[in-house]
């Protein structure tokens, strides 16, 4: 008989609440993850982890030392054979801990990191960093077999432009060159060529797609969704005459923050047109405004069927 044959298992014993809990784990775990790319350098990523099992009422506590066990176990295998999903890696996780906690019925893992992202700027093509924020997420559930959803998803940040206030603005300068002479026609010209000012925010989009299966959903893809669904990319490098630029496809392309959620459901139907019916679309937007206390945000949650079916019959 060992020491280890004669320890307390604590966890195991009752407890004078008998309750279930919907949750116990642990978070903020920091670990080092190694993404794969075809014909390219791996991405080694910065990655905070969460990881949660249910609890029976006849348990004390979870075994808690055992989600380490089972997250380094899997960033070691993977160091043997890559990983090109960052999903893929949660619900593998997902899938262990319920294997590793036998008295679970239902595990949860969350994968937090910041990407970066090369761009370059419009007029100059100057390469610079741009800095993402991606996530993954897994839900594993145990009936006659451990059935796993993934999540997989980005957060982006650009640019937006009121179209109210610019409207306003518009009119008013219609008004002026009126005032000063100016022909109709050659009004509509002016106006036609140079946007009107407005009011700028910094925009926040966010895509998350739930999938059950091994669908894979491009991150990439994602992050480009997001950005072009804003009036305009933002920059961290920007000599004058890119700019210049900027600035002027910000305010040509004017969107509320309804206009940025409603493009990118749009650009996930468009991009992913082999996207399961039942697969879980997530869209957000948060505007913060420049000339208010406010921020502004719009959100559609829906599946890909429903997304289908409204907008094929606008």
């Amino acid at each position: 008989m060992t020491l280890l044959d004669v320890l307390p298992d604590v966890q195991a014993t009752k407890s004078e609440v008998a309750i279930n809990l919907s949750r116990v784990g642990v978070t903020n775990v920091k670990k080092l993850v190694k993404v794969a790319r075809a014909g390219k350098r791996p991405i080694i990523l910065i990655s905070t982890f969460n990881m949660y099992v249910d609890l029976p009422s006849d348990r004390r506590g979870a075994n808690l030392s055992r989600n380490f066990e089972v997250i380094d176990e899997v960033l070691e295998e993977s160091v043997k054979s890559p990983v090109y999903e960052i999903e893929d890696l949660c619900g593998e996780i997902a899938r262990r801990l319920l294997n590793r906690h036998e008295y679970a019925t239902r595990s949860e893992v969350h994968m937090d990191s910041e990407l970066i992202v090369k761009r370059k700027t419009p007029r100059t093509e100057v390469i610079s960093q741009k800095v993402v924020k991606v996530f993954a997420r897994a839900v594993a559930e145990r009936n006659e077999n451990i059935k796993v959803k993934k999540v997989i998803g980005a957060e982006v940040v650009g640019i937006t432009a009121c179209p109210c206030a610019q409207e306003l603005m518009k009119a008013r300068a219609e008004a002026e060159l009126k005032s000063l002479g100016m022909e109709q026609k050659k009004i509509e010209q002016f106006l036609r060529k140079v946007p009107m000012a407005t009011h700028n925010q910094r925009g926040r989009g966010t895509i998350s797609i739930e999938v059950v299966g091994d669908y894979k959903v491009p991150l990439e893809t994602i992050i480009d969704i997001i950005e072009k669904s804003m009036s305009t990319s933002s920059f961290e490098l920007l000599k004058r005459i890119d700019e210049v630029e900027v600035v002027s496809n910000a305010h040509a392309n004017p969107k509320f923050v309804e206009d940025c959620v409603r493009d990118m459901a749009k650009n996930v139907m468009n991009a992913f047109p082999r996207l399961p019916d039942d697969a879980v679309i997530t869209l957000k937007q948060v505007n913060e405004e420049s000339i208010h206390q406010h921020n502004a945000f719009a959100e559609l949650k829906t599946t890909m069927a429903r997304l289908r079916e409204e907008i094929k019959s606008k």
